[in-house]
């Protein structure tokens, strides 16, 4: 069986994002992680790219890879040290992780191994763009201007008091340090 350029760059992409998955959730060091995690963004935009959804690739990598991980590493950059390390995970917790990981692994496999994939047979529709543009920037009935206005104050709440809450914490630590 002969591998085509299509089906080479979708393992190659697989295989960036479970090495960089791992990597990401396995480091210690908080900048890395989410570098790595820049790395399984940028990964799954290649997906979608092969699968021709251009649009879909064109937002994972606006809003998530430019967007959340730069908004991420701004947060950590405020909040902590570069070279910080994370505290050690205890010995209970890697074994409950462990645990979580294998049950979770056990069902996706046996999932895909018992779902029975048909071919649709339904028409496929005509993707329009116009439509698609016109509804990203309506505050109307079937518009997305509004949700996206709501999720984005939310995030910048969060952020907002993530960052209050680990200046807090920094600052009780240097408290009881001096």
């Amino acid at each position: 069986m002969e591998l085509t350029g299509s089906q080479f760059m979708f393992y190659v992409f697989a295989a960036v994002i479970v090495l960089f998955s791992m990597l990401t959730v396995t480091t210690r060091k908080v900048l890395r992680a989410a570098t790595y995690l820049l790395f399984v963004l940028i990964a799954t935009a290649g997906i979608y790219f092969i699968l021709s959804y251009e649009f879909l690739a064109a937002v994972q990598l606006t809003l998530y890879a430019g967007g959340i991980v730069v908004l991420i590493i701004f947060s950590i950059l405020l909040t902590s040290h570069i070279g910080q390390d994370m505290e050690k995970m205890e010995l209970k917790k890697s074994l409950a992780s462990l645990i979580a990981s294998a049950a979770g692994f056990i069902l996706t496999v046996s999932t895909f191994l018992n779902y029975e994939f048909k071919a649709s047979s339904a028409v496929a529709k005509e993707v329009n763009m116009e439509w698609i543009g016109k509804s990203l920037l309506s505050y109307q009935h079937e518009g997305f201007v509004l949700p996206f206005e709501v999720i984005s104050i939310l995030l910048l709440a969060s952020m907002i008091g993530a960052i209050v809450i680990a200046r807090k914490e920094k600052e009780n630590k240097s408290d009881i340090l001096e």
